[in-house]
């Protein structure tokens, strides 16, 4: 059994504001490159970071799902600029993009060329992750994943040098965090413990951590959803329960959840977290064969009070869709992707990389029978 993690994590209420110490004295970073998007500028929360440092280069055109060719510019800049120390601002688009540039600084070539594990011969730069919503766990893997806009692929570039060197979660940095985004990320991050707690690469170690972040997602996120300025300890719990899931999926793996998200959200650049939070039930439903007794165990440790395993397992997923429902989570047919597209997914979803992690063997018939009824929300 393996478990690694190297990230050093900074975990407080109001974090952000020693950042300056951080980079400064600790990191020992004098020139720096901040990713981020649009999006955290607008909402004034790049600025906070701004006007603690100096020397620093701004790239924000990171967008959801984000290109190869985003990646790639950023990277021409980076080599321009040449910082030691690269921050990641924002959700898991701008830390897996702060991660894929990182290593484009110290390597030629461009991102589509280190597709795969270790393939770059110099170790990345050093990356600040500071994530600013609850669902992303990029801050504390070894993975950053970005989309082939040609091939309409996401790539997943791996290497124990991509974990940032530290991880600042501030959780008053989700105070501007919209309500559908709150809902969207969080779920996602439910996903990625429940997939690390069942796939077939799991731990002890891993199981414990999906664990814990499962009962603090599962209690957190609606108190979170209705008002997340009025509620510090959920705010708190929603950021370190999607950190604990994300130590938990990058030392296992995830399952055909994201095996379907990454499909579609490479094919229709729909938003990773709310095509996990459709596929995640359906995926359940599917599983429930192998996977009874694990998601009997989850089922009692969210407060479901059921002694037989099956109506206990039954009963968590039927209270999973019924919480994306309170969450007003969009169904998948109103994504507008026709049936004439599920023979592509599916495909895909059968040549993803943790497709052989999911608990019960998933071929393309299947894929295409949890498209179907995710579509027809049965």
């Amino acid at each position: 059994m393996r478990f690694h993690v190297p990230t050093r994590i900074e975990w407080k209420s109001g974090a952000l504001s020693s950042i300056e110490n951080l980079v400064r004295k600790e990191l020992r970073a004098e020139k720096i490159f901040l990713i981020t998007d649009k999006g955290i500028q607008d909402a004034g929360i790049a600025a906070q970071v701004l006007s603690q440092l100096e020397n620093v280069t701004v790239f924000n055109e990171v967008e959801a799902n984000p290109k190869h060719t985003t990646v790639n510019k950023a990277g021409e800049l980076i080599r321009r600029i040449q910082p030691d120390l690269v921050i990641g601002l924002g959700g898991g688009s701008s830390l897996d993009t702060a991660k894929a540039v990182a290593l484009l600084a110290e390597n030629p070539g461009n991102i589509e060329d280190y597709e795969g594990k270790e393939k770059y011969k110099k170790p990345p730069l050093p990356v600040l992750a500071i994530p600013t919503t609850c669902g992303t766990g990029s801050e504390v893997t070894w993975v950053s994943v970005v989309t082939h806009t040609e091939r309409r692929f996401k790539m997943s570039i791996k290497g124990v040098h991509l974990f940032p060197v530290m991880a600042l979660l501030d959780p008053n940095l989700l105070f501007s965090l919209p309500p559908p985004l709150i809902a969207s990320t969080g779920l996602d991050a439910l996903t990625h413990a429940v997939e690390a707690y069942t796939v077939r690469p799991a731990t002890l170690i891993t199981r414990m951590l999906a664990r814990e972040a499962i009962r603090l997602i599962f209690s957190s996120i609606e108190p979170a959803f209705n008002s997340i300025k009025d509620h510090p300890q959920e705010r708190g719990n929603m950021m370190v329960g999607s950190m604990m899931a994300g130590m938990a999926f990058g030392n296992s793996d995830v399952g055909a959840v994201h095996c379907l998200s990454e499909s579609v959200g490479a094919l229709h650049d729909i938003p990773h977290g709310v095509a996990n939070s459709i596929f995640l039930p359906y995926v359940m439903e599917f599983n429930l064969p192998q996977s009874q007794k694990s998601y009997a165990e989850i089922a009692r440790l969210v407060g479901i009070e059921e002694n037989e395993d099956q109506k206990a397992a039954q009963n968590l997923i039927h209270q999973i869709q019924e919480l994306s429902q309170r969450l007003n989570i969009t169904s998948f047919q109103a994504l507008g992707i026709g049936k004439k597209q599920f023979p592509e997914i599916a495909q895909k979803s059968v040549h993803n990389n943790s497709n052989p992690s999911n608990p019960r063997k998933a071929e393309m018939k299947d894929y295409l029978n949890i498209l179907s009824r995710a579509y027809e929300g049965s």
